[in-house]
């Protein structure tokens, strides 16, 4: 497993988790945590023991945002890492899930301030939990910036344009009810067991057939802005497939045996 000086990576038994590791600093984005980010995302891609992914922070923050100066690599804590940035200008928005969706599911579990660049990679997670006293928001027009990591984009299709429009143009934070009665999170939870929350979920998906979930998260994406013709006729493309797989077979037999499946991914 890979990991930097801000990107903690560790395994849950099929669950990859990614944990934001620079509490001194509000987990703020740096160079050195980026890089371990994009490794994670295609790590976990790689590795087909892997099931899923949960997506944290250390301490008592998920993430305050990017830290300029340690994106731009000054200081030797981000130093190291520019000829990664340099060799793929995209890494960054990749890190960032601006640029890059993983096959797997994404859980975050969040706990405190997910606030401008935390909300931003939040919407690129599949499904989200909070502790009760997380903060979100996209402060971006309060310092006279633009939420360039998708958020104009990604946002109106998350929840009610209405909505959307309102945490966008005024910057203001967002209580973990506040936004999960608008549909930015799923769960809201005890403070402090946001992590374990993710992990149950993680744990009722790596037990499903890893093809059949990979299928329906990549079907959800192809479809969403597909007319309902066209989105089934896509669906059907990518569904069909699963019923010829061992896997499919083995979900069928467990079940007449009244035992667990055991899944190979074929």
């Amino acid at each position: 497993m890979g990991g930097t000086e801000h990107l903690a990576v560790r395994r849950e038994g099929a669950t990859l988790v990614l944990t934001l590791n620079r509490p001194e600093a509000k987990n703020a984005l740096s160079l050195p945590m980026l890089v371990g980010l994009y490794d994670g995302w295609v790590e976990a891609d790689a590795d087909d023991s892997i099931r899923s992914i949960v997506f944290t922070g250390a301490g008592d923050c998920f993430c305050a945002g990017m830290d300029l100066k340690a994106l731009a690599g000054k200081g030797m804590e981000g130093e190291h890492y520019r000829d990664r940035l340099k060799a793929d200008p995209d890494l960054h928005w990749k890190a960032m899930l601006r640029h890059h969706r993983p096959r797997k599911p994404v859980i975050a579990a969040v706990e405190g301030y997910c606030v401008a660049g935390g909300t931003e990679m939040l919407q690129g997670t599949d499904i989200r939990v909070a502790g009760e006293s997380a903060t979100f928001g996209l402060f971006e027009v309060k310092r006279g910036l633009f939420p360039i990591g998708g958020s104009t984009v990604r946002l109106q299709r998350q929840i009610p344009r209405t909505h959307a429009l309102e945490m966008l143009l005024t910057g203001r934070p967002y209580s973990a009810r506040e936004a999960a009665g608008i549909g930015l999170i799923g769960h809201v939870v005890p403070d402090g067991t946001a992590l374990t929350k993710a992990l149950e979920i993680a744990e009722q998906i790596n037990a499903c057939g890893p093809l059949a979930v990979e299928a329906v998260k990549a079907s959800v994406y192809e479809t969403a802005e597909l007319t309902e013709t066209d989105g089934l006729a896509a669906e059907l493309k990518r569904g069909w497939p699963i019923f010829d797989t061992a896997d499919a077979k083995e979900g069928a037999r467990a079940f007449a045996e009244k035992r667990p499946p055991v899944y190979k991914r074929v």
